[in-house]
């Protein structure tokens, strides 16, 4: 057996990092705006956000790989433009895995805000705040748990992604070959003693994540004496 390549769980961690930022930035105000509107456009708007949970990873990865690849408008102004190609590197996979992962953070940070005495609100607004500073001073700092949830999970997903990442950024070692496109070539050749360790590395990891949160969880209600 070969010495163990770390690279693949480097690479799924700094994936998992840069989406997760990114995510929280996006998808805080989407998820605000869910919230508090009654739009009657807002079914609408959570099935399109909802859809990369229901939808096969090969589909949205085929939708992703065509709409970035060179061939495209998209693709083909990024690399005449900025010289910047969208797919078979990091650059793509970060792309990907935010379209993939939007709805792990989407839905908490909704939940969050849905929970939260109206009253509260109300009495920000009346105080002179505006709805962007009672989001990020008000709002947020009281959706502690489910913060933590939406970026965990956000973040955990995102490390175990499989079919969108091979699709859209190939395995190439050091750059797109994340731990789950290893484990799968390791199978592959039958290499399973490797894709046993890789494979224990990949579920413990994934274990201590949600135990973090479910106990993060646990004391958060103990203390407002919800449980």
């Amino acid at each position: 057996m070969e010495a163990i390549d770390f690279g693949p769980f480097i690479l799924s961690f700094k994936l998992a990092g840069v989406t997760t930022f990114i995510l929280f930035v996006v998808a805080l105000p989407v998820a605000w705006w869910l919230s508090q509107t009654a739009c009657r456009c807002k079914p609408f708007i959570e099935a399109v956000t909802s859809l990369p949970i229901v939808l096969p990873p090969s589909v949205l990865g085929f939708y992703i790989l065509y709409a970035l690849s060179y061939n495209s408008p998209l693709g083909a102004f990024f690399e005449q433009t900025f010289g910047i190609k969208l797919v078979f590197n990091f650059t793509g996979l970060v792309i990907a895995s935010v379209f993939y992962s939007f709805p792990f953070m989407v839905q908490p940070l909704q939940s969050g805000f849905e929970a939260l005495n109206k009253n509260m609100l109300e009495a920000s607004y009346i105080s002179g705040k505006g709805k962007a500073e009672t989001l990020l001073r008000v709002a947020l700092p009281n959706i502690k748990p489910a913060l933590i949830t939406a970026l965990i999970v956000t973040f955990a997903h995102t490390v175990g992604e499989f079919g969108v990442v091979l699709m859209v950024g190939g395995s190439i070692p050091g750059e797109t070959k994340v731990a789950s496109v290893a484990i799968y070539e390791m199978v592959e050749v039958m290499d399973y003693t490797t894709a046993h360790i890789y494979s224990a590395i990949m579920v413990a990891l994934s274990f201590v994540v949600l135990l973090g949160v479910y106990l993060f969880n646990q004391r958060q209600n103990r203390r407002i004496g919800v449980a």
